[in-house]
């Protein structure tokens, strides 16, 4: 019980707007699997999160749950981690709404991810799109987190979270621990396949550009000998070389070995040996994860009993915090 208790507790979670990609999962899930082991670990669905764009319903609901069978297919053990859907657990869009109340307008108008999505989607800015770090704070903070995995792209949001914790704090005292973000040191970054200066993503124009979990081995390996490169021959870590040092970064991720081992491993052979070997590799190592996808995701009543008990044991925990909040605020407690 009391290693249980010494235990830090991470949280975090993607947005099911899409499948589920090689960035995505060498970038954030893999590097959760091996965490699960020392920490409190929580990790949840943010379908909230994803209703700030015009998403057709019932891709929302097949890419939840084809996110929610990857997440255990990828190796996180419902049995050691909690997992579920931030929509079943209310006290995200209720401590959300506090948060609103003790965030500045000045801060969240320079969020850089706000002009950026506002510039990409001007027909759609709306007030869930400038509010969203304030729901990214009430994720955190609810749950006491200790550390929150989070890219470059989200560290300042993370950095809001931790403002408003103080500002609430300063307030009415220690009510929110102060979270610190966790970069996991490999993998930490993947970029496009066919645009290596940008970070792979759910939303890439090209399809080529992303290797997505569920791509069958054909698919995966044509991917990666169209993947851009260089004029240059030679396999080797260096600036100016963001093709090849993504390839690199993507091979070291899946077997283990480093720059120096992969540049001696293929001295003196070209680039479409090289990019062939790493695409064989990623297809070796999604194989497994593909297979258990496939158990799970043909038997939902096993999905939707992992789901209900992972809403049910944040929500308590949720509702502690949240019951502290409200009443530091001056709100009449709930029967």
């Amino acid at each position: 019980m009391s290693e249980t208790i010494a235990k830090k507790t991470i949280l975090s979670g993607i947005k099911p707007t899409g499948s589920l990609n090689l960035g995505g999962y060498l970038g954030a899930v893999k590097n959760w699997v091996a965490l699960q082991e020392d920490y409190n670990c929580l990790y949840m669905l943010a379908d909230l999160h994803a209703l700030t764009i015009r998403i057709d319903p019932a891709v929302l609901r097949k890419n939840s749950m084809e996110l929610f069978a990857l997440y255990i297919a990828c190796g996180i053990d419902p049995e050691k981690n909690l997992l579920f859907f931030q929509s079943h657990v209310p006290q995200h869009a209720e401590l959300s709404w506090i948060l609103n109340c003790y965030t500045m307008f000045g801060e969240l108008n320079r969020m850089t991810q706000f002009k950026d999505k506002s510039a990409k989607n001007a027909e759609n800015i709306n007030a869930g799109l400038f509010t969203y770090p304030v729901l990214m704070a009430a994720d955190i903070l609810l749950y006491q987190s200790d550390l929150v995995p989070v890219g470059e792209d989200q560290r300042q949001h993370l950095e809001l979270a931790r403002d408003i914790a103080t500002r609430y704090n300063g307030v009415y005292g220690d009510v929110f621990k102060l979270p610190e973000g966790y970069t996991p040191k490999v993998g930490a970054r993947i970029m496009s396949l066919t645009n290596p200066t940008h970070k792979m993503s759910k939303s890439e124009e090209d399809e080529n550009g992303t290797v997505n979990l569920l791509d069958n081995k054909d698919a995966i390996i044509r991917k990666f000998k169209r993947a851009v490169t260089d004029s240059e021959t030679c396999v080797r870590h260096a600036e100016g070389k963001d093709g090849i040092n993504n390839l690199m970064s993507i091979y070291s991720a899946v077997t283990g070995k480093s720059f120096e081992e992969i540049e001696k491993e293929f001295d003196g052979r070209g680039y479409g040996d090289f990019k062939l070997t790493v695409g064989e590799s990623v297809a070796e190592c999604l194989a497994p994860v593909q297979q258990k996808y496939n158990d799970l995701i043909s038997d939902k009543a096993q999905l939707e009993a992992i789901y209900k008990r992972g809403a049910e044991q944040a929500g308590y925990m949720a509702m502690k915090t949240l019951r502290k909040v409200y009443k530091k605020v001056g709100l009449i407690p709930r029967a």
